[in-house]
């Protein structure tokens, strides 16, 4: 498939797949005859997986870091893997720490939004 429909499937733009792929965070993508693009479904599933990661938060460095891990050539090893697991439960925890903090920001907001709700409901009654 080519890039605007690699762009539609996971949800990112061309030039955010141009820069992935300039930054060495995709395996090499096949070219067709005239150059253009060719990607893979197992590419548009490095795509997404890309795509999560920076959705959630995953600071660039440590989304590069996970992919060249990931595109190593010795990648089934136990210390890539390490890597990537590694990388992959420290960002858990950040998001776990993240949502925990959301969550008490709505509580409050919910709690500000009770108060406003009883005064406009006190003046007019």
């Amino acid at each position: 498939m080519r890039i605007a429909e690699a762009a539609a499937q996971s949800g990112l733009t061309h030039d955010t797949i141009r820069f992935y792929e300039k930054s060495g965070m995709l395996p090499p993508i096949r070219r067709d005859s005239k150059g253009w693009r060719l990607f893979s479904r197992d590419d548009v599933h490095w795509l997404t997986t890309l795509e999560r990661l920076r959705v959630t938060g995953m600071p660039l460095d440590d989304v590069k870091h996970f992919a060249t891990s990931a595109h190593a050539d010795n990648s089934d090893s136990a210390e890539q893997q390490a890597i990537r697991l590694a990388l992959l439960e420290r960002h858990a925890e950040t998001l776990a720490k993240r949502r925990a903090d959301l969550d008490a920001c709505e509580a409050y907001l919910r709690h500000k939004i009770h108060i406003y709700r009883n005064r406009s409901e006190t003046k007019d009654g």
